[in-house]
């Protein structure tokens, strides 16, 4: 059994037999998750993805904790004072595993912002081919996943892009994050939007500290 915490905005954990793989800690989340990371992915470079001091910080302090990342998350990890030997740079197509989960890196680049802003790298992570964590990005796992992590509010994104990618997702279980910009009122209403239309076969809204069970 897998148990996935949210931890605010976009970072959830995946614990299972004492082992907990950590996704996007940034500044909009509690950083306490850090704390018992044995792995940490990041999908992309933004501060609300990687609070990169904190985490470097925590790589650095422990022995057992390992990072894996786009090349310019690792290169500011390592900047920021993490050893290189732990920190790993991964992209499109790369399998490992971490924490006792196994992993995929599943596409390349960011949502497109406005044109006089870079696009920079970002990789969505499929955890035991069961579920998806696209960072800023609406990417196709391209195989089936059982739970979506499916972002609902970003300066990149339209609510309508939301549902129509819970729609040629097609999960069980659509889980929105990317949420700390929007008020209590923002959530009701994306609940009701992406909830309603998306068509998933549930649709789960976890607050910080809620856990959810995959068998």
């Amino acid at each position: 059994m897998t148990t996935i915490t949210a931890w605010g905005h976009a970072c959830l954990s995946f614990d299972r037999d004492d082992h907990r793989l950590v996704i996007d800690p940034g500044t909009f989340s509690d950083l306490g998750v850090l704390d018992t990371a044995e792995a940490i992915l990041i999908t992309h470079d933004h501060v609300d993805h990687l609070a990169v001091d904190p985490v470097a910080a925590a790589v650095a302090e422990r022995d057992d904790l390992r990072l894996w990342g786009p090349r310019s998350v690792v290169e500011q990890v390592v900047e920021a004072g993490a050893p290189a030997a732990r920190v790993h740079q991964v992209g499109a197509g790369d399998d490992w595993v971490a924490a006792g989960f196994s992993v995929r890196a599943i596409g390349h680049d960011h949502r497109a912002i406005h044109a006089d802003l870079p696009v920079p790298e970002n990789v969505g992570y499929l955890i035991d081919d069961v579920a998806f964590h696209p960072g800023d990005a609406l990417t196709e796992p391209g195989v089936p996943v059982e739970l979506l992590f499916v972002p609902v509010a970003a300066p990149w994104l339209k609510l309508g892009e939301a549902i129509d990618y819970v729609r040629a997702v097609r999960p069980r279980l659509a889980v929105p994050i990317h949420d700390a910009i929007l008020s209590e009122a923002g959530k009701g209403l994306s609940d009701r939007m992406v909830g309603g239309l998306g068509g998933a076969g549930e649709y789960r809204r976890l607050e910080v500290g809620d856990t959810l069970d995959l068998g």
